[in-house]
């Protein structure tokens, strides 16, 4: 499983390579500063710096995202890889994500042993349609959760978004649900996890460079937490 995902992300850096002559690759390269990582209704970490690297071409794009804890040195650290494709408003897509904690105490980057990795595998489906959008995610390999048997549970979530604008800001508005039990999300059965309000305004530091700036409330009625986040984001064009 693992040399296949591996294989399918390095022909498609190939396939981009080959055609970056022909036509125009598309680069990403940005960060985030967040003042808590709050993940699909998780708490998994204080403080933190977000950044990401992707290429994409003509609807196909593999991107690196990370995350790193700024003050508290036992948050996880964090590094995903993701390869993607999107052709109207339906979009597919294959993440390996890997923490510093898991399966393999040592937390080694390059360990895929079955019962003690640190690498999640998920797949995802979706679609935009203009004025909301709808994800299925689902973890098929790796450090899954278990569910209430102790069987691999393939552990799922379903989100809902809905962007808008009000008042000269843009918002976004999102639902997300864990379909089964599973101890990867901290369920018993189908359960919301996470309810959440994002705004994001550009702020003008000067008169060529704006800097955005978001906030966001998240609650997890299953956990019965909630949190604030505050960030901002860096991106270069």
């Amino acid at each position: 499983m693992k040399k296949t995902i591996l294989f399918a992300m390095g022909l498609a850096m190939s396939m981009m390579a080959f055609a970056q002559g022909e036509d125009k690759v598309e680069t990403t390269l940005g960060a985030d500063f967040v003042s808590s990582y709050i993940w699909r209704g998780q708490d998994l970490g204080s403080t933190a710096v977000q950044p990401t690297f992707g290429v994409g071409y003509k609807g196909l794009s593999l991107s690196a995202w990370g995350s790193y804890g700024l003050v508290n040195p036992a948050d996880t650290k964090e590094f995903d890889l993701t390869l993607a494709y999107t052709i109207g408003g339906l979009n597919i897509g294959v993440s390996d994500y890997w923490f510093t904690t898991g399966g393999d105490p040592d937390g080694r980057y390059f360990r895929y042993n079955a019962h003690g990795t640190n690498h999640v595998f998920e797949a995802n489906i979706g679609y935009d349609f203009g004025v909301a959008s709808l994800q299925w995610f689902t973890n098929f390999a790796g450090n899954d959760g278990v569910n209430k048997d102790g069987d691999r549970a393939y552990s799922s979530y379903v989100e809902a978004t809905v962007p808008f604008t009000l008042g000269g800001v843009d918002w976004t508005a999102t639902a997300g649900v864990v379909p089964f039990a599973t101890d990867f999300y901290g369920t018993t059965g189908a359960a919301v996890t996470n309810l959440s309000l994002k705004a994001t305004k550009e702020v003008k530091v000067t008169d060529t460079f704006r800097l955005p700036v978001f906030g966001q409330v998240v609650a997890n009625p299953c956990s019965q937490k909630a949190y604030m986040v505050l960030g901002v984001s860096l991106a270069i064009d």
